[in-house]
């Protein structure tokens, strides 16, 4: 395959410089080009089609989201979405997703070179999985961190454990990244105000996990909110991990609720959809059913194999509803899953759980 082509649209000459050299300094992704509005952007997509885009909200002439549905509208494209790190900017952003940004990238209002640079390794695989993306409407030396496992948070199991006795308290545990916004109003919005309890890691940055949450609990017959240390897990409740922390599954007697935690990045990212797996199968084994969705990269596929290893049902988003066929794909090549199943079936299993 040849490079990833990137046209990079930011009011911002420093920002255009910094995005340019940090992609450029991956062998896999060129620039095609940089504008710093919409109508300059648009000239050079009458050229050349890039592969991605990467797309400031707040620019002059008209705003990234106008740019965005005028995009997915008339020729679609995927759109990496760039913004500063506000709450206000979140609500912004979910507007974003929802017209058709497949990734955000978040820069600080100061010190934004030196933020890039440190987050290039995360900014590069956000464009190769925009790359990858199945839009449906609705190399040089680069120092890559130590990808880290679940162990850093929680100790692997030990040899010969047992997974717990089957309860009457079933709880579900949500992995996603890469599209997995979109695909999770799909499932959250089709469960019943009595479903079974819900803990999701879908990645994203912090503070807008909290907007996601909002923006869910609004659509949805369930309560759904960001999680915070201590929180039970509650029929017809759904828990989403928030940004930039790990939150483990726990039990004290037949109750459950969540440990949200600081700690070093796991399979690169903070929340874990690892953690959250190898954490309900040590604390739920056989009561839980553990799902895992749309997204790039690996995070969640070795924690989906523990949570069947202990008895839990576990359950792959299929490719032909995936954004991002990753996430699943290597789940599934590990037999993790039990089933691989579309979007569209998954609320459905959640609700036949209690049955189980």
């Amino acid at each position: 395959m040849g490079k990833i082509r990137v046209l990079i649209v930011d009011d911002s000459a420093s920002v255009r410089q910094a995005l340019n050299d940090v992609l450029s300094a991956d062998p896999g992704i060129e620039v095609i080009g940089t504008a710093g509005d919409p109508y300059a952007a648009a000239r050079i997509i009458q050229n050349e089609i890039p592969d991605v885009i990467t797309l400031d909200v707040e620019m002059p002439r008209m705003d990234g989201i106008s740019f965005l549905r005028k995009i997915m509208s008339q020729r679609p494209i995927p759109v990496v979405m760039c913004s500063s790190l506000t709450e206000e900017g979140s609500q912004t952003l979910m507007q974003a997703l929802e017209a058709g940004a497949v990734d955000i990238i978040l820069k600080p209002k100061m010190g934004t070179r030196q933020f890039l640079e440190d987050s290039a390794v995360n900014i590069r695989e956000s464009i190769k999985a925009a790359a990858a993306a199945q839009l449906r409407k609705l190399p040089a030396r680069m120092t890559v961190a130590k990808k880290l496992s679940a162990d850093v948070i929680m100790p692997p199991p030990s040899p010969g454990s047992r997974a717990m006795a089957r309860t009457t308290e079933k709880i579900v545990c949500i992995g996603a990244s890469t599209g997995g916004t979109e695909s999770l109003r799909v499932v959250i919005e089709a469960l019943p105000a009595d479903s079974p309890g819900v803990v999701v890691v879908q990645h994203m940055p912090e503070l807008f996990t909290a907007s996601f949450a909002k923006r869910l609990d609004g659509l949805s017959k369930v309560t759904v909110k960001e999680a915070q240390d201590g929180d039970p897990v509650l029929r017809g409740h759904v828990l989403i991990a928030p940004g930039n922390r790990h939150t483990l599954l726990q039990r004290s007697g037949a109750r459950y609720h969540v440990s949200v935690q600081d700690g070093p990045l796991v399979s690169r990212h903070r929340p874990s959809v690892d953690v959250l797996f190898r954490s309900a199968a040590r604390f739920a084994g056989s009561n839980a059913l553990g799902i895992i969705m749309t997204g790039m990269g690996d995070d969640g596929a070795k924690g989906l194999l523990e949570m069947r290893d202990a008895g839990a049902a576990t359950i792959a988003q299929n490719e032909e509803t995936c954004v991002v066929f990753g996430m699943p794909k290597e789940a599934i090549a590990l037999g993790a899953a039990d089933r691989i199943l579309p979007l569209d079936l998954l609320a459905t299993e959640i609700r036949r759980i209690d049955s189980h």
